[in-house]
């Protein structure tokens, strides 16, 4: 019996056929596998993917740019179809190299892009912050659904009302080593519950059980116990470039703290967006909002203005939090 694909194979949410793959080598050795989509002189938009996760996750969002920019994605290391790194191979700072290479090894010698990244990418952007080559090529940034510390202590996958026992099971939820069996009924139920809105789709939650059960489980452990100490936060101060937040505020995984919380500490915030009803899959939850925040940055940091040359802004608001935004997307803008 052949096995399940690791993502869906028809609709929206298969993955587009790239123009172009490659492996890439890391600074510590590490293959990365990395697929280039679209003309090869449109400009350029560059995402890195979350936990447990693979290129196969931005397939709505690729077909979305891909007409009319160069998209490159890439599996981190241990996902999709790059291979596992040796144990001391997973930290943020591995993760910062591969995207380094990522860069340096699809764009051209003077051709920047705009870089994404949704959970654990928007960490590796993070991580990245102090890099020259990320300084040299990013022209503008987005953080999606994603967070900088704290993750066992802010999550609500398990509501407990003490927080030591919250972070104790997140924690274990993190680091567990418990293969995820077969998707079914049971197991895309409880991805929805901890992963999704619950106005998600049944297409959208095969689309993301398929791609997280494709995980290897010692993968997933690994990669959960760097998070469950991730300490990224006094470097974001180093991501100086134009900065954009999205969250979804039904995110159980990185609830909206963290983007507010991001988005109080970014030197260049331009935008800070909290898609009411969604979860933290908000690339397959609401491709259309994700693509839509990268093309107004490729507008006014690579279209408009050129590598060399940005429209000033003015100061961020952000707005009040208070419930009742309905189904409207809540944004503040600079």
């Amino acid at each position: 019996m052949s096995r399940r694909p690791g993502h869906v194979t028809t609709g929206p949410y298969a993955p587009p056929v790239p123009r172009e793959s490659m492996t890439l080598t890391s600074a510590d050795g590490a293959r990365i596998h990395a697929e280039v989509h679209g003309p090869e002189d449109a400009p350029a938009v560059v995402l890195a993917h979350g936990w447990t996760c693979s290129t196969a996750f931005w397939a709505p969002v690729v077909r979305d740019l891909s007409a009319d920019h160069k998209v490159v994605v890439y599996d981190q290391r241990g996902h999709g179809r790059s291979p596992a790194a040796v144990p001391a191979g997973h930290s943020t700072e591995a993760l910062a190299d591969d995207l380094v290479a990522v860069l340096e090894g699809t764009l051209a010698a003077d051709e920047r892009a705009v870089v994404g990244g949704h959970s654990m990418g928007g960490m590796t952007i993070m991580a990245a912050a102090g890099r020259p080559q990320l300084r040299a090529r990013a022209a503008a940034v987005l953080l999606c659904s994603t967070g900088s510390a704290e993750l066992p202590a802010e999550s609500r996958v398990f509501p407990l009302r003490s927080p030591g026992g919250r972070r104790r099971a997140h924690r274990l939820l993190l680091g567990s080593r418990a293969p995820l069996g077969p998707v079914s009924p049971l197991t895309r139920s409880a991805l929805k519950y901890a992963t999704m809105g619950p106005g998600a789709t049944a297409e959208q939650v095969e689309a993301c059980a398929r791609i997280v059960h494709a995980c290897p489980a010692g993968v997933r452990a690994r990669w959960g116990h760097v998070l469950s100490g991730l300490e990224l936060t006094g470097g974001l101060g180093g991501l100086e470039m134009p900065a954009e937040v999205i969250a979804g505020t039904a995110d159980r995984l990185t609830p909206p703290v963290h983007a507010r919380r991001m988005a109080s500490v970014l030197p260049d915030l331009r935008r800070l967006t909290e898609l009411p009803g969604l979860g933290h899959m908000t690339p397959i939850e609401d491709p259309g909002a994700v693509a839509g925040r990268l093309r107004v940055l490729v507008q006014n940091h690579l279209r408009a203005a050129g590598a060399d040359e940005e429209p000033a802004a003015a100061a961020p608001d952000i707005p009040d939090r208070a419930p009742g935004a309905g189904r409207q997307k809540k944004e503040s803008t600079a």
